[in-house]
């Protein structure tokens, strides 16, 4: 693979639609992004290209086509192109990360395998230190990740440079084979792996199986389904990713037994993973994943039990009024609720006061361009010789200023 020359990363290069592949350019699912810094790290969020709003990955009303979202990045405030992968949708996005040395072009070993077996379109990220590739096909397995490699069906989006790799081909490619191939070598857990995840789940664990069975049992529940869209990462039926978050935490803490350190350390396997887990969030010096770990077990009353009846029943036992999309059965399932309606009201509230702050920054400068103008006009009323003039001036103003 010969790497692309250039200098993206420093450059932000803004892609045009002939040197993108005509099936993503076609579909409207565009969005475009920014960075921003967020407890000291910097982080790309999606903006609608409509509004300028924040967009999301799960909602279509925050998309568009591709001319107004290359066209809003042009002349609006975003730094890129970003793109929504669905359900609807055939691809599926590859992310590898750190595996590209901008100042040298080279390409560690293990990236540039992955590159040449996924053989379809491939670019690097807008950081130069990485890869994104996009095939056509299906995700195989439940793992998503695992270390520096990241695939994404749905729910998520891509950054989008258009920056090319030369050697690689223009168009997206059907690629299943080669995709469960990338998966089984570089995603999926070895038996050794997973034999040692199991032994060190059963000692520490209050729940005595390990971890591929715990997850198993979770998948083949009543509510299995929701279970396995949250671990893929899917957060469709949730007004943030915080909530998904959340939902998926408290599935968790009762497959636990409302284990705090196993519940950290399977939700960092799930695709809802995302760097903002590890951020701090709160003046205890709290990080945003283990308030969020600290809130699902508070929020479970109720929790599985290898020893007693089925983890079907005990998760939601016939005649439950609990609605089936929901976690736990009884006290539990309510609380999982109460818990998950918290967390959008406090996202929805944040959401608010940044509203209200734009709203009053943007108050603020007009009443500073209106005072600015009123004390122009004071000094030439000062300095004017002549008393009509005056006497016009002193109108405006007064009428200005009611």
């Amino acid at each position: 693979m010969t790497p692309v020359t250039g200098q993206y990363w420093r450059l932000m290069m803004l892609p045009s639609a002939e040197q993108l592949p005509d099936s993503l350019v076609s579909c409207p699912q565009w969005l475009c992004w920014r960075e921003q810094e967020r407890d000291g790290k910097t982080t790309k969020v999606p903006v609608n290209p409509t509004s300028g709003n924040y967009a999301s990955a799960t909602d279509p009303s925050t998309w568009t086509d591709f001319e107004t979202a290359h066209t809003f990045t042009e002349t609006g405030d975003a730094a890129g192109l970003g793109f929504v992968f669905t359900d609807d949708d055939p691809f599926v996005g590859i992310d590898l990360d750190d595996c590209r040395v901008p100042e040298t072009e080279t390409t560690l070993d293990w990236a540039e395998n992955i590159v040449e077996t996924l053989d379809s379109y491939t670019e690097i990220s807008p950081s130069g230190t990485g890869y994104h590739v996009i095939v056509r096909g299906n995700l195989p397995g439940d793992r998503n990740r695992k270390g520096d490699v990241e695939l994404y069906e749905t729910a998520r989006f891509f950054t989008v440079t258009g920056d090319h790799v030369e050697g690689t081909p223009t168009e997206i490619r059907e690629r299943e084979d080669a995709l469960e191939t990338v998966h089984a070598e570089h995603v999926a857990p070895d038996d050794e792996t997973a034999d040692s995840e199991n032994e060190r789940s059963t000692q520490e664990g209050s729940v005595d199986i390990g971890d591929e069975q715990l997850l198993s049992k979770a998948r083949n529940a009543k509510n299995g389904e929701k279970f396995a869209r949250l671990w893929r990462g899917n957060t469709s039926g949730y007004e943030s990713q915080s909530e998904a978050d959340m939902a998926l935490c408290s599935l968790l803490a009762f497959w636990t037994g409302g284990d705090h350190d196993r519940i950290d350390r399977l939700f960092r396997e799930s695709g809802l993973m995302r760097e903002k887990w590890d951020e701090v969030h709160f003046s205890d010096g709290s990080t945003y994943g283990e308030k969020t770990v600290d809130r699902a077990v508070a929020g479970t009353s109720e929790v599985y039990d290898p020893g007693s009846s089925p983890a079907e029943e005990a998760i939601e036992p016939e005649g439950s009024s609990t609605d089936p999309s929901r976690t736990g059965s009884g006290s539990a399932g309510r609380s999982v609720e109460r818990m998950e309606s918290l967390h959008g009201t406090i996202e929805n509230l944040n959401r608010r006061i940044q509203t209200l702050e734009s709203e009053n920054t943007r108050l603020k400068t007009e009443l500073d361009e209106e005072r600015a103008r009123r004390k122009a006009l004071e000094s030439r009323l000062d300095s004017s010789g002549s008393d009509s003039d005056s006497w016009w001036i002193r109108v405006w103003s007064t009428v200005t200023s009611r």
